[in-house]
């Protein structure tokens, strides 16, 4: 599976199925009993591909499906790779916090030197929290990095189950 753009953090992928979606569908619901190494849960045209509790870390990804109806005998699956939710959301919030402290201390920075006052301390702050979104970022690409090997296997049982 090859990336379209090596930055992004959540890989996308679109496919164009010879069955309708109901079938697709009705594969994965077949699949929650006849396999054991990935939990499958379908919510309307929402697929979901996880990793049995034991084998998780931190990092373990999971697959979203949606699969959407084309005509009556084709449809188009999207997917996205994606850490826990929990995750992904506390990721998320620590960036929001360091874009916000960036265009704080930035306008503390600007004002104290349009005031010719000392601005050493609030440009070093701001210049820290460039550094820290790229530690973030750094972070997020090792943790996608850490569990590339199940989402080759969430997307080969995928192919599997859908006999792609």
């Amino acid at each position: 599976m090859s990336l379209p753009n090596e930055i992004v953090l959540r890989p996308r992928f679109k496919i164009e199925l010879d069955k309708s979606s109901s079938e697709a569908l009705t594969f994965f619901e077949n699949s929650k009993a006849n396999q054991s190494h990935f939990l499958v849960s379908c919510i309307d045209e929402h697929v979901f591909l996880k990793l049995p509790v034991q084998e998780r870390h931190f990092w373990s990804p999971q697959l979203h499906l949606e699969i959407i109806e084309a005509s009556p005998k084709t449809s188009t699956l999207y997917g996205v790779f994606g850490p826990n939710p929990t995750i992904w959301t506390m990721f998320m919030f620590f960036h929001f916090i360091v874009a916000g402290l960036f265009l704080g201390f930035g306008i503390w920075t600007y004002s104290n030197w349009t005031l010719d006052n000392d601005f050493t301390f609030p440009l070093f702050l701001t210049l820290l929290m460039i550094v820290l979104w790229f530690v973030l970022y750094f972070v997020g690409r090792l943790g996608r990095a850490s569990g590339k090997p199940q989402m080759r296997g969430l997307f080969e049982f995928m192919k599997e189950t859908l006999s792609i």
